[in-house]
């Protein structure tokens, strides 16, 4: 069986893998058979034999793609870079003359598309090791920096490390409203959660900002789990990223803009390139992640997980977005997020193909899929923000049991009279 760049490895129960000592290890401990004290309940009626089977079919599915993976694949990602950095420097030249709408309309559109090939089609699924087999040192994950203020280095850590193994576990996998947002109604509502609105509204357009400082792992280094020497190395790296960013778009292009008359429109079309970017990456995250049907789960459900219960959580913890191929390649295939949680590091051109079969076990396994068009699953993560920012409403009583709470009150039985004398 191949092993998998993100995903957990099955160990004898029993086994520690890691040093013992880790406060929070980055990969699970997967038991060799059996199952979890407790499966999610949209997987409780699988026994343990038919989860086995489960991701049985799964691997299978994923050593398939794995065996057949080669030229055309190849040719496919060096195709959307071309495209990409083509769009940058056509978007950047033409930001040159943007004193005219026209030209500035195009050059700021252009140049939102590239950023958003190179952040969801490229720079995501390259730093998952995605295209590692090509053995290209220019499109591998250890060398490839992306168009993000965050540094990869420390995106990889959060993303791969921590939100891929431990997806949708609550107190584990910070992903889970970014350590601001309450994001399930499992999470315990504080006063501050009732800016979760006002929250959103500013980490979409920054949201590049916003996982650079998420990825600094403040809440780690306030518990202990990170030392104050790794956040100062941390913030170097950001400044040092932050730096360049600045020097390409906000230092670069608008003084070469400024011969032409344009360096305040080149400013400006840049800055929005950049928040249109952030919109469409916060969207398509929030699509992935939050709408209605994405589940939650804890310690417990995933204390003796195997291998196919792994899968499940994945597959349970996430959910895609209908549509063209054009809205897969912007959203970075990222669309199939089911099928990308599930097989983080299979090229992301071949999800389509396995996203007919998973879609299938999910059926024969009584398992739900959770997918639908953007607006519908944007419309339903801002709901989801919106209904969170307040207390959870009191649950209803079952039928039987309100019956009993409204019942009338059956008639005092009379008190029975006093016996003064009993001999």
């Amino acid at each position: 069986m191949t092993a998998t760049t993100n995903r957990p490895t099955a160990t004898p129960t029993g086994v520690v893998g890691g040093p013992a000592t880790t406060t929070q290890p980055r990969k699970p401990v997967l038991a060799a058979s059996g199952g979890p004290l407790k499966r999610p309940s949209a997987a409780a009626h699988l026994s343990d034999a038919d989860v086995e089977r489960l991701g049985q079919e799964l691997d299978a599915i994923r050593d398939r793609i794995i065996a057949t993976r080669g030229a055309k694949d190849a040719a496919y990602i060096r195709r959307v870079i071309r495209v990409q950095r083509t769009l940058e420097v056509a978007g950047r030249a033409t930001l040159l003359l943007s004193r005219k709408k026209t030209a500035f309309v195009a050059g700021t559109a252009m140049l939102s598309i590239a950023k958003i090939l190179e952040n969801m089609e490229i720079g995501h699924n390259v730093l998952h090791g995605q295209w590692d087999w090509m053995r290209d040192p220019d499109i591998h994950s250890t060398t490839w920096e992306w168009d993000f203020v965050t540094p990869a280095a420390a995106w990889k850590h959060t993303h791969n490390d921590l939100h891929h193994t431990w997806t949708n576990v609550l107190g584990k996998d910070k992903d889970v409203g970014y350590s601001t947002l309450r994001m399930a109604e499992e999470q315990p509502w504080r006063p501050f959660n009732i800016l979760n609105p006002a929250i959103n509204m500013v980490l979409a357009p920054f949201f590049e900002w916003g996982i650079a400082i998420y990825d600094l792992e403040l809440e780690a280094v306030k518990e202990g789990e990170k030392s104050k020497e790794d956040l100062k190395k941390d913030l170097k790296a950001v400044g040092r990223k932050v730096l360049r960013q600045f020097s390409k778009d906000y230092v670069a292009t608008p003084i070469a803009a400024v011969p032409f008359g344009s360096g305040k429109q080149a400013l400006l079309g840049t800055f929005t390139a950049n928040a249109i970017r952030n919109v469409w990456a916060h969207s398509v995250i929030f699509c992935g992640h939050f709408p209605d049907g994405v589940d939650v789960f804890t310690e417990e459900e995933i204390e003796g997980e195997t291998r196919g219960d792994w899968y499940i959580r994945q597959m349970l913890g996430s959910a895609n977005i209908s549509g063209s191929k054009l809205m897969h390649l912007m959203t970075g295939n990222l669309s199939h997020q089911i099928e990308h949680h599930c097989f983080p590091d299979l090229p992301s051109n071949r999800y389509h193909e396995v996203a007919v079969e998973v879609r299938e076990i999910c059926q024969r396994y009584g398992l739900p899929y959770t997918t639908g068009p953007l607006p519908k699953q944007v419309y339903e993560a801002w709901a989801k923000v919106f209904r969170l920012a307040l207390p959870n409403r009191p649950k209803p009583l079952p039928k039987q049991a309100a019956k009993a709470v409204n019942a009338p009150v059956p008639p005092r039985r009379p008190a029975l009279p006093l016996v003064a004398n009993l001999g």
